[in-house]
């Protein structure tokens, strides 16, 4: 099988290795991928927001199956221009895809599903922001609508702060705030079938102890110790199948990734988000523990045979991923600084480059990641930061407690 990957930050790191790890595949092509990438696939370039550019170049390769990445080429219909061409493609078509491209349209298709989330509001000037911020209270939720690669979300008890980002925002979704632990469950569909990987945890405080501003994430692990008995089973009953059988009655089935963001609330699980593709950093910490190949099982989502495919093999133990961010960041992200000790296995690149001597340098927010496995988190925990230790980076910041509380099973339960 010829496959091919597009993207180039560390999920499609991630993904490139358990590609290329999968007996079937003959070639992995990457575009326009990255430096870590470089080491296990073909690279080459391409404009991933072009659909018809992705699309020429699925052609040009003699792709068997396109996997994309990243939101953006999704929302944008790069999916649809594959598919066009008779090319399997694992991802959601663009109206499907607005189930991330709009937290507006997430909540209607979850109202009209009948899924449990948080109330909300979709708000277009700043009186509609103060009194939905009124009526819900601190702390604040105030959402971007739009894609914001991760970053769009401002959760606050200051709410002057609230209202500055609504305002840096074309149109906002405000809603409650949902208390407990948060879970992250990938779940890979054809549109009709669809199976659950494990369910993570991510961590999108820049900060120790869950403090500063939101990132794109600083760390993931998996599985989780304290998770309710039965959770993915109630989460794909009252979440997922609704959702799906909600698109298909649109005329828009969902095939591909469903990524859903929960809060683990005293009232049971609540969406907080949904997002069309495979999560970032949690793919480095979920795949780590993936037996099954995983070519053979995304192409079986994108050409409609997901409910014949084995069941899903994982191996025992546990995965924590810890990410290396760049000075600066996530304010603003010093790039160009020289990296070492990157070639490590277990280390997935995100915001690399090669300048012109060749050396691999920073050229992003979030830098690399390592992920560590073992018997239990505790192990994973010491593997991941011990292979962080080997890699240099001026300036470089990471957090020091990535799964730390539920290796001490200090995770509460509301």
């Amino acid at each position: 099988m010829r496959v091919l990957l597009i993207g180039g930050g560390g999920r499609e790191h991630a993904l490139a290795l358990s590609l290329a790890a999968d007996p079937a595949v003959d070639q992995l092509i990457a575009a326009p991928g990255n430096p870590g990438i470089a080491a296990v696939a073909q690279r080459r370039p391409v404009a991933a927001t072009d659909p018809q550019a992705v699309a020429a170049l699925a052609v040009e390769v003699g792709a068997d199956l396109v996997v994309i990445g990243p939101e953006a080429p999704l929302v944008a219909g790069a999916a649809d221009a594959v598919r066009a061409k008779g090319i399997a493609c694992f991802g959601p078509s663009a109206a499907a895809a607005e189930l991330e491209g709009s937290k507006s349209f997430a909540k209607g298709v979850m109202a009209a599903a009948g899924v449990p989330t948080a109330r909300a509001v979709t708000c277009r000037t700043p009186d509609e922001v103060a009194a939905a911020l009124d009526e819900f209270g601190a702390p604040y939720v105030v959402k971007n609508d739009g894609l914001a690669a991760g970053k769009g979300v401002v959760v606050t008890d200051d709410r002057a702060a609230a209202l500055v980002h609504a305002q840096a925002c074309e149109q906002v979704v405000v809603e409650e705030y949902l208390a407990g632990p948060e879970v992250s469950l990938f779940v890979v569909t054809d549109g009709d079938a669809a199976v659950p990987l494990l369910p993570a945890q991510d961590f999108k405080r820049i900060g120790d102890g869950d403090t500063g501003p939101n990132t794109g994430g600083m760390g993931a692990y998996a599985p989780l110790p304290w998770a309710p008995p039965g959770l993915v089973d109630q989460v794909m009953a009252e979440v997922v199948q609704p959702t799906l059988a909600q698109l298909r009655e649109r005329g828009t089935p969902f095939a591909g990734l469903l990524y859903v963001g929960l809060a683990i609330t005293a009232g049971g699980p609540r969406v907080i988000e949904f997002n069309a593709r495979f999560g970032d950093p949690e793919t480095q910490a979920v795949l780590a523990l993936l037996e099954t190949p995983l070519a053979g099982l995304l192409r079986a989502a994108a050409t409609g045979t997901l409910a014949a495919h084995p069941p899903l093999r994982w191996r025992p133990g546990a995965a924590v991923t810890v990410v290396l961010a760049s000075a600066g960041y996530p304010a603003g992200a010093r790039t160009g600084d020289a990296i070492t000790g990157a070639e490590q296995p277990g280390i997935v690149h995100a915001g690399t480059a090669r300048d012109d001597s060749g050396e691999l340098v920073s050229a992003g927010g979030r830098v690399l990641c390592a992920t560590g496995v073992g018997a239990d988190l505790g192990q994973a925990r010491e593997a991941a930061y011990r292979l962080l230790a080997g890699v240099g980076l001026a300036g470089g910041q990471f957090r020091r407690d990535i799964a730390q509380a539920a290796a001490h099973g200090r995770v509460a339960l509301p």
